[in-house]
């Protein structure tokens, strides 16, 4: 449920309903609703230094997001981000970074770190284990998720924290949705020759041409059955793809919420990279673990 940051900022915040509940962890998925960029229409809260915004404006808009998950301030704790390129490159993060990453995955169980990856249509998965308090978020695009990103960043989890399958807890945030995703038959290729199930990942839509409907002896051609045929689109279905990595990596289904927010549906709630033809900012998926207090959780 989307949740309001302090009146004066504006800022929206969506979180699972799950992990919001957990005291010890901070996390949260933001809109575009909100903060100090002007160049997307409005006050925007664009999280990524993209080309078009200026560094003070994303700085502004960074503080005002930590300030609102309630870790801003005198003692605001640093964003750990990486520079994204599609891959299934994880990073166990066990401390402030003394170079930037490179990848789209990181996971930790050091607390004050705020864990972040930048989307504006591709997928943002929070995992947590809610016995060992280590978390993870992972940027799953559809070559990440030909890779196993989100898989694979679950093993990471497992590998590092010696977490057990059934502690952990997963948050599917904003993207592109089955509805519209269109993408090529290429993608369907890399689909099939990775996943036994990937059929179950797309649908076909033929397109409409009211003319066409309308006159159809307008189309008749030389080639059996006599009609010219209309172009098919093919839709794939990012979230269940991802939610299917995270049950084969042993999360149960009941501990996997998504959140029903299509990047290209509802431009005016979020950036979204296709409908907005490249000109956008950047949502942010981010998590992190409050520290301890005299050895005691903060609760």
């Amino acid at each position: 449920m989307p949740a309001s940051g302090p009146a004066k900022s504006k800022i929206t915040i969506l979180h699972t309903d799950r992990l919001q509940k957990l005291p010890w962890l901070v996390q949260g998925f933001s809109t575009r609703v909100g903060g100090f960029s002007r160049v997307y229409g409005g006050r925007t809260l664009n999280l990524g230094f993209t080309k078009q915004d200026s560094r003070g404006a994303v700085e502004n808009n960074r503080a005002a997001f930590l300030q609102t998950l309630g870790v801003g301030g005198k003692n605001s704790w640093p964003i750990i981000t990486l520079r994204q390129i599609h891959s299934d490159l994880i990073h166990y993060v066990d401390g402030l970074p003394q170079q930037s990453f490179v990848g789209d995955g990181l996971v930790t169980a050091v607390p004050g770190l705020l864990l972040a990856i930048q989307t504006a249509d591709c997928l943002p998965v929070i995992v947590a284990d809610v016995k060992k308090r280590a978390v993870g978020v992972f940027h799953a695009g559809w070559r990440g998720t030909v890779k196993r990103i989100v898989e694979k960043g679950v093993g990471a989890i497992r590998l590092y924290f010696n977490s057990k399958p059934r502690d952990l807890m997963a948050a599917i945030g904003p993207g592109v949705h089955n509805c519209c995703y269109k993408v090529g038959e290429e993608v369907r290729e890399n689909f099939y020759s990775q996943f036994e199930y990937a059929a179950s990942l797309f649908h076909e839509v033929k397109e409409s041409d009211p003319v066409r409907e309308k006159y159809p002896l307008l189309f008749l051609t030389a080639r059996a059955p006599g009609h010219s045929t209309l172009p098919v689109n093919i839709f794939l279905d990012l979230v269940e793809a991802n939610r299917r990595q995270l049950l084969d990596a042993g999360v149960a289904a009941k501990n996997i919420e998504v959140l029903p927010f299509c990047t290209s549906c509802q431009p005016d709630l979020l950036f979204s990279y296709r409908a907005e033809k490249g000109i956008t900012g950047r949502l942010m998926g981010a998590v992190g673990i409050r520290p301890t207090e005299g050895g005691k959780r903060k609760n």
